[in-house]
């Protein structure tokens, strides 16, 4: 006991320490919010937060694990930056959908969040800044592109990418009856294609429902006798219910890239991507042209995915990634001879490279 004690007495003393230190970079990043409101500089600094994750990141030696770290200097970091400024950040809801966990990722707690109920309406929100910021599924690594966000590039091409959330994404069978019970499963279309195996195997005579959110598909399953959902574990807490199965989809590395848009550019790190859409004359070798370009200039392109451009002809928008910023000179060189090779072209942002999460 007298042991015990002890340890917890220097627990105490420890704890007053990280609580002082705390305070004193938050009055540290205070005077930076100063600086940058008399410089009109803007109030979230992607880069500056993804250098100060990635260094304590390496600089930690445990026994915390990475998770961990992750979220204390994520908060830390979102109650020093609302010193600044609150920031408004849309996403696709309810609570607890993947949505909204890529942006309690990127942001942390000290946000004023707004759910709102599609991809499109956290674009709208954005482009008539009614928030700051939105986060948008991009991609997933099972599924390819998200329509919906891609339709609405195409659409708001003036909107940025500044920022990036790379989140594991890991399913779980939600509900609150037996297996052999379930008649019905809930989920997000795109989440039930990347469990579609699962789901056939262990669940062969239950109808799939697509709803809006795994968040939503976790409502119905707690309010509807022999029904379940494929969302996250969050989303069990949340409503209540049991986690029959644990990460139920096909592969396990199943990954969604989120964007972060809104009307703000990010300056060089070193360490950026660019991303692009483009459309090309409908021409023979055409695409093959342009895309030469991203090899002459030794681009490194990290995402490509075509979307049916809508102007009324078998036309196709070309989305692309390639490693690099937009005031690097061959980055320059080579959106300059793109531009002369294409119908279109809108650069959506240069942004730093994200760690997988999760």
């Amino acid at each position: 006991m007298a042991a015990l004690k002890s340890l917890r007495t220097s627990i105490d003393k420890l704890d007053l320490q990280i609580l002082k230190l705390v305070n004193e970079r938050a009055s540290y990043a205070s005077e930076i919010g100063k600086i940058k409101n008399d410089q009109g500089a803007k109030s979230f600094p992607p880069a500056r937060e993804e250098e100060v994750m990635k260094n304590v990141l390496e600089a930690s030696k445990g026994p915390l694990d990475e998770a961990t770290i992750r979220a204390v200097f994520r908060e830390i970091m979102s109650g020093s930056r609302a010193l600044q400024k609150v920031l408004k950040v849309a996403y696709l809801g309810p609570e607890y959908s993947y949505s909204h966990l890529a942006a309690v990722e990127r942001f942390g707690q000290n946000i004023e969040y707004m759910r709102v109920g599609s991809i499109a309406s956290v674009f709208e929100e954005v482009n008539r800044s009614h928030v700051d910021f939105g986060v948008v599924p991009l991609e997933n690594s099972t599924d390819g592109g998200v329509s919906d966000t891609l339709d609405m590039f195409m659409r708001l091409p003036q909107l940025k990418i500044s920022a990036e959330v790379r989140l594991k994404i890991h399913h779980n069978l939600l509900a609150n009856c037996e297996q052999e019970m379930i008649r019905r499963v809930y989920s997000k279309p795109q989440a039930l294609a990347q469990c579609r195996n699962w789901l056939s195997k262990n669940l062969p005579h239950a109808d799939l429902k697509d709803v809006s959110s795994t968040a939503v598909a976790a409502q119905l399953a707690q309010q509807e006798p022999g029904a379940a959902a494929v969302a996250s574990r969050q989303a069990a807490v949340k409503y209540g219910l049991r986690i029959l199965f644990n990460d139920i989809e096909d592969y396990s590395h199943n990954e969604t890239r989120f964007a972060v848009i809104g009307h703000q550019e990010c300056p060089k790190t070193g360490n950026d991507k660019t991303a692009l859409m483009f459309r090309v004359p409908h021409n023979p070798g055409s695409l093959v042209e342009a895309l030469d370009i991203f090899k002459q200039n030794k681009l490194n392109l990290t995402w490509i995915e075509s979307f049916p451009a809508k102007t009324g002809t078998q036309e196709y928008m070309f989305f692309v990634d390639f490693e690099g910023h937009i005031e690097d000179p061959k980055v320059k060189r080579a959106l300059h001879l793109l531009e002369q090779k294409c119908d279109q072209l809108a650069v959506l942002g240069s942004f730093p490279m994200a760690l997988v999460i999760g």
